[in-house]
């Protein structure tokens, strides 16, 4: 089997652009859930 899609490099670090975007996105989404106000939280006091 060959492997087929986009791969970056940088260095010794490789890795295809289809992981690299799957990475980003998980991030982004770490990002927002410990920035943005847990849902009904601010009420309760």
């Amino acid at each position: 089997m060959v492997a087929q899609g986009i791969f970056l490099g940088w260095g010794q670090f490789t890795i295809q652009l289809g992981n690299l975007i799957v990475i980003i996105a998980m991030v982004v989404l770490f990002v927002l859930a410990l920035l943005l106000p847990f849902p009904g939280g601010r009420g309760r006091r």
